[in-house]
């Protein structure tokens, strides 16, 4: 067996104390550290890994195909899990778990790990998208490994592994939650959230202002859409107009921080079958989602719009559930893609004290005309059809009012 093993390395006290545990067991410990825009000092992460035993550290700036092929992609299917996750951690996963596929291959080994918990979804989304992908891949996920579960009960056996073995870790036993970065979203679970009734700390919150500190005044933007993807956004305020999309996508972020936009709290249902409760940051594309659905809702056709209510909501499941890589997942969003096919023209939007307030949209592939839909004129409609048109709908009810119920 080759020895040469992968691993989606963060740097953190699971991944460090699992390099060094791997190592320890005789592997060749390769590290893999996505940059999908979490605030870290990524050279920092490369040396301490290096220190604790990797023989090589990959670091991969993953930022534009996060937004572009996995974000971009979500918000085309307006794709939001339980009413209200954005699927921040979903979308990055199947991405990070592709790029350390790439780097297995190129290593020449079929071996990979990550430090997912047993209880999570993490540990789905990353090994679906391994055996998708590398279908001989061999998955050593410590937290499922019973040698591993027998020598660290919990956080607490971690850090006493990671202070006799010298790894240098910043956490602490009192650590009071969870947290997961990247450009698209921030959450917060575990540790004192899982009480339901506690509410979380101002303090805890990273991208978003508290909505007692936005700011008075709102900011007025136009957000300018192609065939469903956000291509360029007007500042009203200052004239800036930008169409690079990490600038146009680091831009909203920082809006929607300021105005307190995009956080969210809400226990969902993990695909292993344990509710959890999760608060989310999501400024960004929370302005996103609800311009899109506005210009939709003048370019879809009437049972488009209606049909991709039901396929969105299958889409938000396959993402949550880790099957991004899935054959039920290409085979929606192909359609996802051609629903998107006239989806082009700009949203304005208002953002203040924690609200998008849509101001106007316009579509030179607009389904809407003011003359057909009018109160005031014909508009080339013709109201003496809707008696036909009714009493054909209504035969059905009538038939049904008028069935009896057989005697017994």
């Amino acid at each position: 067996m080759n020895k040469k093993i992968v691993l989606a390395y963060s740097g953190g006290l699971d991944t460090s104390v699992i390099l060094h545990w791997l190592k320890a067991k005789g592997y060749e410990v390769i590290c893999f550290v996505a940059d999908v825009g979490q605030a870290e000092d990524f050279e920092a992460i490369k040396k301490k890994a290096l220190a604790t035993g990797a023989s090589k550290v990959y670091v991969e700036n993953l930022q534009q195909p996060f937004i572009e092929q996995y974000i971009f992609n979500a918000l085309k299917a307006n794709a939001v899990y339980e009413g209200s996750y954005l699927l921040g951690t979903s979308l990055a996963r199947p991405l990070i778990a592709k790029q350390q596929i790439a780097i297995a291959k190129q290593e020449g080994t079929n071996i990979v790990a990550h430090g997912a918990t047993g209880k999570g979804n993490d540990q789905i989304r990353f090994e679906f998208t391994y055996y998708a992908l590398m279908p001989d891949a061999i998955v050593i996920a410590p937290w499922k490994d019973i040698d591993f579960l027998n020598q660290f009960q919990g956080r607490d056996d971690l850090i006493a592994y990671a202070q006799q073995h010298s790894i240098p870790v910043e956490a602490t036993t009192a650590k009071p939650y969870s947290i997961d970065e990247n450009i698209m979203h921030v959450s917060f679970e575990a540790g004192i959230l899982e009480d339901p009734m506690h509410t979380p700390d101002e303090r805890m919150f990273k991208k978003t202002t508290s909505l007692n500190a936005t700011p008075a005044a709102p900011e007025k933007l136009t957000i300018s859409f192609k065939q469903g993807i956000p291509v360029k956004i007007q500042l009203h305020n200052t004239g800036e107009v930008i169409t690079d999309t990490l600038a146009l996508y680091t831009k909203l972020n920082q809006l929607g921080g300021q105005h307190g936009i995009g956080r969210v709290d809400m226990v969902e249902n993990r695909f292993v079958g344990i509710k959890s409760r999760g608060v989310y940051e999501t400024p960004g594309a929370t302005i996103l989602w609800k311009a899109h659905r506005d210009l939709e809702s003048l370019t879809l056709d009437r049972e488009v719009a209606h049909l991709k209510e039901h396929f969105s909501l299958k889409v938000a499941s396959l993402i949550y559930n880790g099957l991004w890589e899935s054959p039920e997942m290409k085979f929606l969003m192909s359609a996802i893609d051609y629903s998107q096919t006239y989806v082009t023209g700009e949203v304005t939007v208002l953002l203040h004290h924690g609200n998008i307030i849509t101001q106007g949209r316009k579509s030179d592939y607009s389904l809407y005309h003011s003359k057909l839909s009018s109160m005031h004129e014909q508009g080339g409609y013709d109201q003496a059809d809707a008696q036909g048109f009714i009493k054909i709908n209504a035969l059905r009810l009538k038939q049904s009012a008028l069935q009896t119920i057989p005697n017994k």
